[in-house]
C-alpha cells in the first residue's frame, strides 16, 4: 500500500505545471508530456529547497495545480452514491476539502518526481470522444515498470485528469470506498470535518 500511494503521489505530481491556452489545444497525452517537461523544469535544482520551504511548495501547486484537474467531476465521483443526498453547500465543502487533502499530499510526492522515469503512449481521441485514458509507464528504482493509465474528460477548459489508475486501481475507487464507510457511519459533514482537521494539521507542518 505505501509504494502504491507513493507512486500515485508521484504521477500525480507529474501533471501540475501551468497551462497555456496553446496546451488547451494539445492532445490528451501532449497535456501530459508537457506537463512532466514542466515540473521537471520547476523543480530543476530547486528540490532541496523546496524540501526546506514546504509553504513555498505548497503555494506553488496550490497555484498551478487547478488547470489540469476536473476536481469537480472528481469529487463527485468521489461522493459516489451520496453526492445526490448531499446539499450544495456540503458538495462544495466537500470538494474544497478534498482538493485541499489532495493538494497538501501532492506537496511531498512531487519532490520525488523525475521526468525520464516516464513513457508515455500516444493517443489521438476522435472529435466526439469526450473521455479518454492515456497510459503511461513509470520506471521504478528497480528498473521495473508500473502501468499508470490516467483518465482524461474534455470540458470547456480543455482535458483534464479526473482519475488516476496504478496497475489497474484506480485513486477514485480507492477514496470512494473509503468515503462510502465512513459516511455510513458517521455521516457526510464527520467526513468534511475530518479533512478539514487533517488539512489543518498538515498545514501546521508546512
Amino acid at each position: 500500500m505505501l509504494k502504491w500511494i507513493s507512486i500515485l503521489l508521484i504521477c500525480l505530481g507529474a501533471l501540475i505545471s501551468t497551462q497555456s491556452l496553446a496546451e488547451q489545444e494539445q492532445l490528451p497525452h501532449e497535456i501530459i508530456e508537457s506537463a512532466a517537461s514542466s515540473i521537471a523544469s520547476e523543480l530543476e535544482g530547486r528540490k532541496d529547497y523546496l524540501s526546506e520551504n514546504k509553504a513555498e511548495l505548497y503555494s506553488l501547486i496550490n497555484k498551478i495545480l487547478v488547470p489540469h484537474f476536473d476536481m469537480r467531476y472528481a469529487g463527485r465521483l468521489a461522493l459516489g452514491k451520496h453526492w445526490k443526498a448531499a446539499t450544495p453547500e456540503q458538495r462544495d465543502r466537500f470538494i474544497e476539502v478534498f482538493y485541499e487533502f489532495l493538494l497538501q499530499s501532492y506537496a511531498n510526492g512531487v519532490l520525488k518526481f523525475e521526468e525520464d522515469a516516464i513513457t508515455v503512449y500516444p493517443v489521438k481521441p476522435g472529435a466526439e470522444d469526450k473521455r479518454v485514458v492515456v497510459n503511461t509507464d513509470m520506471k521504478m528504482d528497480d528498473g521495473s515498470l508500473v502501468p499508470v493509465n490516467y483518465s482524461m474528460r474534455k470540458s470547456s477548459a480543455g482535458w483534464r485528469v479526473y482519475d488516476v489508475r496504478i496497475e489497474g486501481v484506480s485513486y477514485i475507487q480507492n477514496y470512494r470506498n473509503q468515503f462510502n464507510a465512513e459516511i455510513s457511519a458517521m455521516g457526510l459533514e464527520a467526513v468534511i470535518e475530518r479533512l478539514l482537521l487533517e488539512n489543518q494539521e498538515a498545514g501546521k507542518s508546512i
